[in-house]
């Protein structure tokens, strides 16, 4: 009965993660819940008996990846005039 309860748990994990994901209007906040959703995902392959697999979707799916995303999110939220100048200290 506790295996059902943590599989629907896990479930629904899943999918609140990618519908926030798909949804979010701050792209932040999007490549977070990518990324969260990555962290289900490798917990769903070890309920399923596939270690190996959790361990790559952790690793590229949740890490690589979103590493990725995060700098290109920062990157994409800075315009071509907004490059910080290395003299102006703030």
């Amino acid at each position: 009965m506790i295996e059902f309860l943590l599989d629907g748990l896990l479930v629904l994990a899943l999918v609140a993660t990618a519908a926030a994901a798909l949804w979010s209007a701050d792209l932040f906040r999007a490549v977070v819940m990518f990324m969260a959703f990555g962290v289900f995902m490798a917990a769903a392959w070890v309920r399923l008996q596939a270690p190996d697999i959790a361990l790559a979707e952790a690793a590229i799916g949740a890490g690589l990846t979103g590493v990725l995303l995060l700098d290109a999110v920062s990157h994409f939220g800075r315009g071509a005039g907004d490059k910080p100048d290395p003299g102006d200290r703030e």
